[in-house]
């Protein structure tokens, strides 16, 4: 039996910088010295503050501030931070704690939100990601019926699980729409330079200069998550009022100062670097997949991010799909993690990023076999049926849920 692990969605283990982290760990110890006697503050380490200012100063082309930048523990603390910072709204805001999001998200958010007694409310996706026509539709109606959301969290670059990415027009029709409705926008943009090819579209918080855009990052995809550092952006008064939430006394010193030292100077060498190795992984996803289901199911090709989007032919029994892979030492995440209600939608995603090349080359094949073996349909015709339903399921992922009367 294998062991071939598309489920984890960390990144490339093969390519971590250990030597040269240990090195600017030691030099960033000498330097902060007895300032890790002291507590460092809600907003965090300023060097890495500033590293991480000119990071996204250099991607968007906007000047950005570190003053405008909290660093947190990973993105997620983000997540939790600005839901914890807007729930309640305040009067006239309706009774309910409700976000605006993908139908299709990260699986950490969903989990999260649920844990805070947050209501999502879902918005169909296309190859370009949320729609804002349906974005649109959704904030009407809960304005309709007094329930305004307290804001809405979107995976605009590389989304998680379906790879879109937001063009910049829809991004500007996005910051509109919520601008009519008075909504606050969360960027959740933890993935954007794990970028492999092609050019690259602009933050919603580039694009708006308005305080109602909260942006998220992360370390997590460009180094490791172990690292446990992110950061949100915000400007006045937005992010003094989610500093307020804040009680932990800010993160680790000792983490922020390695990691500045480190990414001085080096922030986009090291993506691409990364980034090489992890382009190699997801050529071979790709080709693994054309070669095993090539002709049953459909997928994905993102340009960047840590996930590949599959598509499955619609009579393929996913709990026993699940079973054969399980038997066979193969884990993925089923589509049903992702979708904010749970639904049984006929997805899978394949992590790349943390499992080994050779790995992708045998087990793809043994996924092709557990699929084949997981269709309850035998006639030889059943193949062209469901290839076309599985290729307009993997344009619109939305329609599953429809289908499904959520």
């Amino acid at each position: 039996m294998g062991d071939y692990d598309f489920g984890s969605g960390c990144t490339n283990p093969e390519t971590f910088p250990v030597q040269e982290l240990a090195e600017a760990a030691a030099r960033a110890i000498a330097d902060v010295g007895t300032a890790f006697s002291r507590y460092p503050g809600d907003m965090g380490h300023m060097g890495l503050r500033e590293v991480m200012a000119a990071r996204e100063s250099e991607r968007e082309g906007v000047t950005v501030s570190p003053d405008h930048i909290a660093l947190t523990n990973g993105s997620m603390q983000g997540v939790t931070l600005v839901a914890e910072a807007f729930m309640g709204g305040g009067a006239g805001s309706g009774g309910e704690d409700i976000v605006v999001t993908e139908e299709l998200t990260y699986s950490g958010t969903i989990g999260a939100y649920r844990r805070l007694g947050m209501r999502l409310v879902g918005v169909p996706l296309d190859e370009q990601g949320m729609r804002i026509d349906a974005l649109e539709a959704t904030l009407a109606d809960l304005h309709g019926k007094g329930t305004p959301p307290r804001f809405i969290y979107t995976l605009a670059t590389y989304q998680n699980p379906t790879g879109s990415v937001m063009p910049k027009t829809r991004r500007l029709e996005l910051i509109e729409v919520a601008r009519r409705y008075d909504c606050l926008v969360v960027e959740d943009h933890c993935y954007a330079d794990v970028h492999f090819e092609g050019e690259k579209e602009p933050s919603l918080y580039a694009l708006d200069d308005s305080p109602s855009q909260i942006f998220l990052c992360s370390l997590s995809k460009i180094l490791g998550p172990g690292v446990r550092q992110g950061y949100l952006m915000a400007r006045p008064p937005i992010l003094e009022r989610i500093m307020g939430r804040r009680f932990d006394g800010g993160n680790s010193l000792l983490t922020a100062a390695a990691l500045a030292e480190f990414f001085r100077g080096n922030v986009w060498d090291h993506c691409e670097r990364m980034n090489a190795s992890l382009k190699e992984k997801r050529d071979a996803v790709f080709a693994g997949l054309e070669n095993s289901v090539g002709d049953i199911c459909t997928w994905s090709r993102p340009a960047g991010g840590l996930f590949v989007w599959v598509g499955l032919p619609d009579d393929v029994d996913r709990q026993k799909l699940a079973a054969l892979a399980n038997e066979r030492g193969l884990r993925f995440a089923p589509g049903s993690a992702f979708h904010i209600h749970g639904e049984d939608v006929p997805f899978l995603r394949l992590a790349f990023g943390y499992i080994g090349l050779d790995d992708i080359h045998r087990g793809l094949p043994v996924l092709g076999e557990c699929i084949r073996e997981a269709r309850t349909r035998v006639a030889e015709n059943a193949d062209k049926n469901t290839e076309g339903q599985a290729s307009a399921l993997a344009v619109e992922p939305s329609a599953v849920a429809a289908a499904a009367g959520s």
